[in-house]
């Protein structure tokens, strides 16, 4: 989050000692040495039919695998992106059949989680909250009966430098490893991809999920910039204005947006007395609080008086089951290591950040703060039956091999992410130019003004704490969205974390809504 300062610093540093490389190139001049090529890859499809069965019907489909190369202005190659498309059989007219581009997050991670996770035709039996054991080998592989196959088409995408997506020819690692170079990747992609396929006037989706919503903002206002109008975006686990979950110092902004996750928390881990009926009902209650009274003591910092800090802290501890003397110790403000490390009220012990209904051991409980190597109880649950069940489905099922390992995840592409950002609303003169919490919430606003029939939804878990409910709905109602443009924004609540497919309770209305939101976008 930081590292555009030390850039700019390093920048400065470099300015200063121009003259002094002037000076030893007059003297001593050193050719550039020329720009390494990296192999071109052919471009591959692998083909093979199967059928899925979703709300009692057969729905024959093809999987195609394989991989598009992406170019410069050029026309040099530079990187070969690795996608899986689902496209239903026997349809007459693919113009009259939706289309959907769907990806991860990270940035950094691939797709192979939201498409065998829970959107598509094959998903995996997750591990239950309450039945670690289900988390050992084998895993299953099943039909998915709740996946968005039988309302549109699917495109799985890649992200450059994940799965088997790489940087080949003229490519580089600032080509694609930053918010705007990333959409650009994208969008030349899907473009290619409704090309070749003979795609364009289908109806088209963009499904993210993480920072995948992210991507969703600045990929939907290039494709709209670019002449290709969407009917909807689909956001899961929303993330737009980085602003609302990072706990900076001087930003009191999440310690509210944070706070109705905190309390659904709470209610799940019956950590509240009285407990209220639903998580509903604990959800509001924060909500209210949070947005006038918890609020105005932040606002105030310094200046609140020792009773009424006192009567806010008892507040927060009803509300969040943690007791008053910690948020009186923390003055009022509460990050989410800490909350995850007090909630359950045993130091050896803490809830996950992408789903906070998962619990794991602490193994340095005397520590502060949780180890940076903790992999976090959502992910030890889950990474490993999708490192297991995908390569085994692409091998095997979908006869795709590559001598590459498919990375799941890439810490070299998060390591390089250049987190600079600059909104277009400082075209207005509004902003101060890069920021070091990026919010790309403006342009997603200009998309939906631009592109007259796109309608976006937002997806929320209550028990996500990476990407919290909450600040969604702050960032959306702070969009500037004109209010006759309102009604194209839809939100909907599910009792899930981060992920949210691995709660199959949840799959049934997930699904439900993608398809009347599906409908609703392509209906004139």
């Amino acid at each position: 989050m930081y590292r555009p300062a030390l850039k700019r610093l390093a920048a400065l540093i470099l300015c200063a000692a121009a003259p002094l490389v002037a000076i030893a190139q007059t003297t001593n001049p050193v050719a550039k040495p020329a720009a390494k090529t990296l192999p071109v890859p052919k471009e591959r499809t692998v083909v093979t039919h199967a059928s899925v069965t979703i709300d009692g019907k057969t729905i024959p489909y093809t999987a195609t695998t394989g991989t598009i190369l992406l170019y410069n202005k050029k026309h040099q190659a530079t990187a070969s992106v690795f996608y899986i498309a689902y496209t239903k059989d026997g349809v007459k007219d693919p113009s009259t059949r939706p289309i959907t581009f769907a990806f991860n997050g990270g940035p950094g991670y691939a797709s192979a989680l939201v498409d065998v996770g829970g959107f598509g035709p094959r998903r995996i039996e997750w591990p239950t909250p309450a039945n670690m054991q289900s988390g050992v080998p084998p895993y299953k592989l099943v039909n998915n009966q709740y996946s968005i196959l039988n309302k549109t088409d699917i495109v799985f995408i890649d992200a450059v430098g994940t799965g088997y997506s790489r940087i080949v020819g003229k490519g580089a690692p600032k080509m694609f490893f930053g918010f705007n170079e990333d959409a650009a990747a994208f969008s030349q992609f899907i473009q290619r991809y409704l090309m070749r396929f003979g795609r364009f006037n289908s109806p088209k989706f963009l499904l993210g999920e993480s920072y995948g919503t992210t991507r969703n903002a600045l990929l939907s206002n290039d494709l709209v910039n670019a002449g290709i109008y969407l009917n909807g975006v689909i956001e899961c686990s929303t993330v737009l204005n980085f602003q609302t979950i990072d706990f900076m110092p001087g930003n009191d902004l999440p310690y509210a947006t944070y706070l109705p996750s905190y309390a659904a928390s709470a209610w799940y881990h019956h950590k509240l007395n009285p407990e209220p009926p639903t998580v509903e009902d604990a959800v509001q209650k924060a909500e209210k609080f949070a947005a006038g009274p918890y609020l105005n003591a932040l606002f105030a910092g310094s200046n609140l008086p020792p009773a009424q800090k006192q009567q806010i802290a008892t507040q927060l501890a009803a509300l969040t089951g943690i007791p008053a003397a910690y948020w009186v110790k923390n003055d009022l403000r509460m990050t989410l290591p800490v909350f995850r490390r007090r909630l359950l009220g045993a130091a050896d012990s803490m809830t996950g950040r992408y789903d906070s209904r998962f619990t794991t051991p602490e193994l340095q409980p005397l520590m502060p703060v949780s180890g940076r190597d903790a992999a976090g109880a959502s992910n030890t649950a889950i990474n490993g039956a999708l490192a297991a069940t995908f390569d085994n489905y692409l091998t095997q099922t979908l006869h795709y091999t590559s001598d590459r390992i498919y990375k799941q995840s890439s810490g070299t592409v998060f390591k390089k992410w250049d987190w600079k950002y600059r909104s277009p609303i400082n075209a207005l003169g509004a902003g101060v130019g890069y920021t070091a919490s990026p919010n790309v919430a403006p342009a997603l606003a200009r998309a939906i003004n631009n592109d007259p029939g796109m309608l976006v939804m937002f997806n929320n878990g209550y028990y996500d704490m990476a990407t919290p409910f909450y600040a969604t709905e702050y960032t959306v109602s702070h969009m500037a969205i004109p209010a006759a443009q309102r009604s194209r924004v839809h939100f909907y609540f599910y009792p899930v974390g981060h992920m949210l497919y691995v709660n199959l309770k949840a799959m049934p209305a997930l699904q439900k809504n993608i398809d009347t939101f599906i409908t609703m976008a392509t209906t004139k």
